[in-house]
């Protein structure tokens, strides 16, 4: 089962891919991208622009969306890893506290020796 399961995600994985190289093949054209309208530059006499194929400008647009959504994510999730944490080290403290207990109150696992080592009543 886990074969075929694998074997659909690396066929979705190579449309996917497979797509997206046809998609840059398809818009390889060349955009001129200009940093401020044509009014703005000629006002501060500063105009930088840059050429980039069109599929760079869709991917890199991917990218940044991706990423943005990953840390507004991480930082949505940062109180439950909080708590998680703290719970997690608590846990651990009465682990070690259960253990501590259980050295100091153990009885000898046989019954026989459990009889000896009990101390006689007068």
């Amino acid at each position: 089962m886990s074969s075929m399961i694998r074997l659909l995600r690396f066929l979705i994985l190579a449309l996917i891919a497979v797509s997206l190289i046809i998609f840059a093949l398809a818009n390889r054209a060349p955009v001129t991208l200009h940093l401020l309208p044509d009014d703005l530059a000629r006002l501060f006499q500063f105009d930088w622009q840059i050429d980039v194929p069109a599929f760079m400008l869709v991917f890199l647009g991917i990218v940044v969306g991706l990423l943005f959504g990953f840390t507004l994510e991480w930082l949505r999730e940062h109180r439950y890893r909080r708590v998680a944490s703290t719970k997690s080290r608590a846990v651990t403290k009465l682990e070690r506290e259960l253990a501590a207990l259980r050295d100091q109150t153990s009885l000898p696992p046989d019954d026989v020796l459990a009889l000896l080592d009990k101390p006689k009543a007068r």
